[in-house]
């Protein structure tokens, strides 16, 4: 049955996904399991042995996708926080709960803020609170166009302007959505934590069969390539630190990242989150998380206090300003080349595929990995709780690292006398050179303490996001199975991401798994744009439901007879 005829009927509350009994594949849906597994381990095979085929292959994609789908990236993410405002400021949808009526949230707000943080960019502020801010600084859309000039006071609100864009709205609507989507058709459904969940209004008892595969084979690639281009960037500046205090060999003269360096961070990184992986979500996880959370209030208190103050206080509150006042345009506005190399639309063009295009593919690809951990601590709430805890708080969050972390090296540079020491450094270095320069006059011992405490901070993002993407994947593969996976699995998907990470940043460095991550998140994309249209069906059925006194939720409908989409 359909849920747009005049009698509304129950929507769909079963999905009957094939699952093995017995054997290797116990417990998971074989059709989705095994052709992920082939995709990616051709994809390592594909970059570690023949790294110069696979490199020029990957490129030319990349092309082809900045040249005919940077539109589309842009586009889809606008969509994604219409369409996330209107869920929640649409008050048929905005009071609908996340699970069945009356479930009150498990977790406080704090909490939930908190963990919602560490999951979705937490990795990330290690490296781009300070390495983006300087980037823009340095150059962007208007010190291309000559309106601003790089590296000059002038270009200071442009530079906060963009790195807001790239980690404000946008990208916690990409999670938003999926989280959503989990969440809604899951807890409220009742239906399989998983990605295809999330269609059935729009393809109903059909997303059982091989379209349903499809659509979690791509949310499982996408979900490895996103989270190997976190760990890729990880694992470079993990090296970058334990060469600053004291390992050798981990990085040349120039601070890039050796194959030795590569190997060391991966053995340590992965080797340390499958362990946690085997063990389950247990005790491991939560001291991790504990100690995740002490370690970076100690961080960002030192910026905020010893670093540029009131520098820091300016960027954050001007640069805020300058984002909602240039969000509409900045949203939608796509830069369009003439061709020739070197002029200005070919500039402006190729820095929206390097910056925005480029983090729009990262949040879509991550979306999978971050959404179903939204989705699964934010049972009981309202949509409008959800949607405006998911996209605000975060958003600020980063805005906050971004503006005193990235404040103090860009003031440092200005007016601190620092000549260069974090501007030349490699992104994933900066944060080690800044503390450094800040702190090693006073006392080498308090500059090595910071990078020994930046290391640890890094090593315990870095496990829990690998470990919690395994985790994530074994759930997908097995039609929303949270339960304990077979050891083999585990491991397997442990050693797989390892092998994309290491295999693409010897073959091209991250790069390389940037390109593939841009190509990998554009099937997913469309994903999720449908997952967007099928939330507001949803919603608008269930506002027509609650009108009629028809059944919405899973634990009031018969399974007989919920077959309306």
């Amino acid at each position: 049955m359909s849920e747009s005829r005049t009698n509304i009927s129950t929507p769909l509350t079963e999905l009957d996904i094939n699952t093995t009994e017995g054997g290797f594949y116990n417990g998971f849906a074989t059709s989705v399991a095994v052709p992920a597994k082939i995709i990616i381990s051709a994809l390592v095979v594909w970059a570690i042995f023949w790294p110069v085929q696979s490199g020029k292959v990957l490129n030319g994609f990349n092309g082809f996708i900045l040249q005919n789908f940077a539109a589309w990236y842009i586009w889809v993410v606008a969509f994604f926080v219409i369409v996330s405002f209107a869920l929640a400021l649409w008050p048929a949808s905005g009071r609908l709960n996340l699970g069945v009526d009356g479930e009150k949230p498990e977790f406080s707000n704090f909490s939930w803020f908190s963990m919602m943080f560490g999951a979705g960019i937490g990795v990330g502020m290690l490296t781009w609170a300070v390495a983006e801010p300087v980037a823009h600084f340095q150059s962007n859309p208007e010190t291309i166009m000559g309106l601003t000039t790089g590296g000059a006071e002038d270009n200071i609100r442009m530079a906060y302007k963009w790195s807001f864009l790239h980690w404000g709205l946008g990208a916690w609507a990409c999670y938003a959505i999926c989280g959503l989507s989990l969440a809604f058709f899951s807890y409220r459904r009742g239906l399989p934590l998983t990605i295809r969940s999330g269609l059935t209004p729009l393809f109903g008892n059909s997303l059982a069969g091989i379209l349903g595969h499809i659509i979690d084979i791509v949310a499982v690639v996408a979900t490895i390539l996103g989270v190997a281009q976190t760990l890729g960037f990880g694992v470079e500046q993990f090296a970058a630190g334990l060469t600053r205090i004291g390992i050798g060999g981990l990085s040349d003269a120039d601070g890039a990242v050796t194959t030795m360096g590569i190997v060391v961070a991966l053995l340590f990184i992965m080797g340390a989150s499958t362990l946690s992986a085997l063990s389950g979500v247990g005790k491991g996880i939560k001291w991790l998380s504990n100690i995740n959370m002490v370690l970076s209030i100690v961080l960002l208190g030192f910026f905020i206090l010893f670093g540029a103050t009131w520098f820091g206080f300016n960027a954050f509150f001007v640069g805020i300003w300058d984002y909602l006042i240039a969000f509409p345009e900045l949203s939608f506005n796509v830069f369009r080349t003439d061709g020739v190399d070197g002029s200005e639309s070919f500039l402006l063009a190729q820095w929206q595929g390097w910056w925005p295009v480029f983090y729009w593919a990262w949040w879509i690809a991550f979306a999978p990995f971050v959404g179903l951990f939204l989705a699964r601590i934010s049972r009981g709430r309202t949509i409008r709780e959800f949607v405006l805890g998911a996209l605000i708080v975060p958003a600020l969050m980063c805005f906050v690292w971004f503006s005193w972390a990235g404040g103090t090296a860009i003031d440092l540079e200005l007016n601190g006398g620092a000549g260069g020491v974090i501007f030349d450094a490699a992104n994933g270095d900066k944060i080690f050179a800044m503390t450094e320069f800040m702190l090693a006059p006073i006392a080498e011992a308090l500059a090595w303490g910071m990078a020994v405490l930046i290391v640890v901070l890094l090593m315990t993002f870095l496990v829990t996001s690998a470990d919690s993407a395994v985790l994530i994947v074994n759930t997908i593969n097995a039609a929303g199975d949270e339960g304990p996976k077979a050891r083999p699995h585990i491991l397997f998907w442990g050693a797989a991401l390892a092998l994309v990470v290491g295999g693409l940043l010897i073959s091209g460095g991250t790069s390389a798994i940037q390109t593939a991550m841009v190509i990998g998140a554009l099937p997913f994309s469309i994903v999720m744009a449908l997952m967007a249209i099928a939330l507001v069906k949803a919603a608008y059925n269930d506002s027509r439901r609650e009108k009629a006194g028809v059944p919405m939720t899973h634990d009031k409908i018969d399974g007989a007879t919920s077959n309306g989409l």
